[in-house]
């Protein structure tokens, strides 16, 4: 299988690199430094499920260079998901299959604008990890993890041969029933824990365990149920329950993505989180409260940083 790594950050290039670990046909679409460090001197994965080295990885900054492709991860900062769909576009081919893993609950959609519902599964990761330097990805903590689906929820080959894959590579994979109940529940936990991590600037220990943010976790979850309801997504009652339980679950020091964007200046996915919240509960008309105080909070250092990007 020919699989594509379309933004190999800290999530593309663990998850890649274990798709090459275990024999796939593996291209990373990188640049920069990191890319020079891919092409010289290969990936290195360090991680509490085991260290590895791949010296030698087929790597480059022109997707063209590829050619066709079974499957395409998109593992991109969220605001990029439109610009990558025009830039895979020309290599997508009849049987190529896209498979966004972003923050977020747009993405899936996004992709479809541009390459069709047929050639899109929704998908979803979880994983703590960082690019602690070109060519170098750190698994930070949290149990590796990818779900995805046919978006109509009907069973499918390719969503099959993906899931045998990532197995073969002892990734922990899954095709839910429901992808876009899977993709709201990852976004609940997300998008509370990353917005209100970036205004506390405290891990998750510190975040879980003050009753005033606490609250507003819970406060923050609760309106993103409501808004999943009105757009059709059919959550599980105690999804605000189990995704707290999930927080009280993980090491104490656990720090967001957008969290640490945020704090060291950089360009965040601000807008496809609690901004995402804000904007859908607008359009159906739900109060968002928690998540509209986290957006306003947070929006002036991210035109900040998107300026001086």
């Amino acid at each position: 299988m020919r699989v594509i790594i379309y933004g190999t950050g800290a999530v593309g290039g663990y998850f890649g690199g274990r798709l090459a670990q275990s024999g796939e046909d593996v291209w990373f679409i990188a640049r920069g430094e990191h890319l020079r460090a891919l092409q010289t001197s290969g990936l290195r994965v360090e991680s509490p499920k085991g260290d590895f080295h791949l010296e030698n990885v087929q790597a480059t900054d022109q997707v063209q260079q590829v050619g066709s492709a079974d499957v395409i991860l998109v593992c991109v900062k969220a605001w990029q998901v439109p610009e990558s769909a025009q830039a895979i576009q020309s290599i997508v081919r009849s049987e190529t299959v896209v498979v966004p893993l972003e923050n977020g609950v747009e993405a899936p959609n996004q992709l479809v604008e541009v390459l069709g519902k047929e050639h899109v599964l929704g998908g979803l990761c979880r994983i703590a990890s960082q690019l602690a330097a070109p060519g170098f990805i750190r698994h930070l903590g949290i149990e590796p993890y990818i779900a995805f689906a046919e978006l109509d929820g009907k069973s499918s080959q390719r969503s099959q041969l993906l899931l045998k894959a990532f197995e073969k590579g002892g990734v922990k994979a899954e095709i839910p029933s429901d992808i876009w109940a899977a993709i709201w529940i990852k976004f609940m936990f997300i998008a509370a824990v990353s917005g209100l991590g970036a205004i506390a600037r405290v891990p998750i220990g510190i975040l879980r365990s003050t009753p005033g943010t606490r609250q507003l976790l819970q406060e923050a979850m609760h309106e993103i149920g409501m808004v999943a309801a009105a757009e059709g997504v059919k959550l599980p009652a105690d999804s605000v329950e189990k995704t707290l339980a999930l927080i009280d679950s993980l090491p104490e020091s656990t720090t967001a993505s957008m969290q640490r964007d945020i704090i060291e200046g950089r360009p965040s996915e601000l807008e496809a989180q609690n901004g995402a919240v804000v904007r859908l509960g607008e359009k159906h008309g739900i109060p968002t409260p928690a998540n509209r105080f986290i957006y306003d909070c947070l929006l002036p250092q991210e035109l900040k940083a998107r300026a001086a990007a």
